[in-house]
């Protein structure tokens, strides 16, 4: 049995960092969230989750734009990935909004909406993750 080492002060001080990255990141990702998607429904309004849709494309845009800048050409510190990717985006971006939506959609009896927002959620956001690791890869 191997004999489990105690964690140095190094090691929990970067952990910390990493913890306080992400919450600051996280912080910001939740207020921008909250503009941008108030923002789209003052303008188009709330018969369909366009707010969270749009939030979601750009979050999925971003993440594949900044995974292939910060890891596969910079190789960014462990603080600004976790700033950027976990804090920022991961709040940025809301699945349990989408779920929420959604579900209520379907209690309204309104099918193609419901259907729509899945059909456009995963798709757009997967197209849109894609295309920010290919914009990345050609700067």
């Amino acid at each position: 049995m191997k004999k489990q080492e105690k964690p140095n002060h190094e090691n929990r001080v970067n952990t910390l960092n990493q913890i306080l990255a992400i919450a600051a990141g996280g912080a910001l990702g939740a207020i921008s969230r909250y503009g941008m998607s108030t923002g789209i429904y003052a303008v188009l309004g709330r018969g369909f989750p366009y707010g969270t849709l749009a939030v979601n494309v750009l979050g999925s845009l971003l993440m594949g734009f900044f995974y292939v800048f910060l890891i596969e050409r910079m190789t960014a510190s462990v603080e600004l990935r976790a700033i950027l990717l976990i804090g920022f985006l991961g709040s940025f971006t809301t699945f349990s909004t989408f779920s929420l939506e959604t579900l209520t959609l379907i209690q309204q009896a309104e099918m193609f909406k419901a259907m729509l927002n899945i059909l456009l959620s995963v798709v757009v956001c997967l197209l849109a993750t894609w295309a920010g690791f290919i914009v990345a890869r050609l700067l």
